[in-house]
């Protein structure tokens, strides 16, 4: 059964698209069986991958209206391990149609439930607001991953999203946690990103990845040429440091890796100072 993970971020310009795209691809060059639900109506992780948004027959769409099923609206091996159900620009009406919609906001969950089997991973890309859609999202995930940028008003609207998951644990979906938090944009250029990065730490604690995503020119670029980062530039510092989170994220690098290795140092020196001192005794 595969893990279902929002990546999510009321704030627009925070690198969801990029994550979703990169990170499912990253686990997929793994040999993880990935599927992406794009559920944003710019529709950027399907065009992201390279599949013509304007061409579809069948996407997420009419999965939510159950207007075909979402084996109908599946693309698979956009890349090896990698499939996708895209979007398009007419996701944008059915916020409206879902209004009356009985169930309204299972849609997706219910859609999921019936390929989960097929997949390791499922990463939705949600639209930066909290609406029917991003709702809908949230429902349907086990976790969420919440990017967010390396920038004045880094928090900005995530006191609001903590509260969204609050309501959504209380109602609809008491299973819901977060997975992590995704430091990005990082222009280590500038003091204000190491405030940030502080800041943010602080906040969430063990919760942020150690991975930062960097601002880098082939992480902006790829998406033009429907490709991911590893497939773009599989040498960039993008690339490098997407393939480091894939691997935190299915637990290869476990977060006390580091407190292991301080702690063999640690008794390293204690052992040095047993020997100095007995030494020093003999020598006495």
């Amino acid at each position: 059964m595969g893990k279902i993970v929002s990546v999510c971020n009321q704030k627009g310009g925070t690198g969801k698209t990029t994550t979703t795209v990169n990170l499912s691809a990253a686990l997929a060059e793994l040999g993880k069986n990935v599927l992406i639900v794009d559920v944003d109506p710019q529709g950027n992780s399907t065009s992201g991958v390279g599949v013509n948004k304007n061409e579809l027959k069948n996407s997420v769409y009419g999965v939510l209206l159950n207007k075909c099923q979402p084996q109908e609206a599946l693309i698979e091996n956009v890349y090896p391990n990698l499939d996708i159900i895209p979007c398009n620009i007419n996701l944008t009406g059915a916020e409206i149609e879902l209004v009356g919609a009985l169930s309204r906001e299972t849609r997706l969950k219910k859609a999921i439930k019936s390929i989960e089997s097929k997949y390791d991973y499922i990463f939705i890309d949600s639209p930066p607001s909290l609406g029917l859609l991003t709702l809908n999202a949230l429902v349907a995930s086990e976790s969420i991953i919440i990017p967010i940028q390396c920038e004045f008003y880094a928090l900005e609207g995530v006191s609001q999203l903590m509260n969204t998951l609050n309501l959504i644990r209380d109602g609809l979906n008491p299973e819901l946690a977060i997975e992590g938090v995704l430091l990005t944009m990082a222009d280590y250029r500038t003091n204000l990103t190491i405030e940030v990065i502080r800041e943010i730490q602080g906040y969430f604690k063990e919760k942020v990845y150690k991975a930062i995503i960097p601002r880098n020119i082939r992480l902006s670029e790829a998406p033009s040429h429907g490709k991911p980062i590893t497939m773009y530039d599989s040498h960039s510092l993008g690339a490098q440091k997407y393939r480091e989170l894939a691997q935190e994220v299915i637990g290869a690098k476990h977060n006390n890796h580091n407190m292991l290795i301080n702690n063999e140092l640690q008794e390293k020196s204690v052992e040095m100072g047993k020997n100095k001192a007995a030494e020093t005794e003999t020598t006495g």
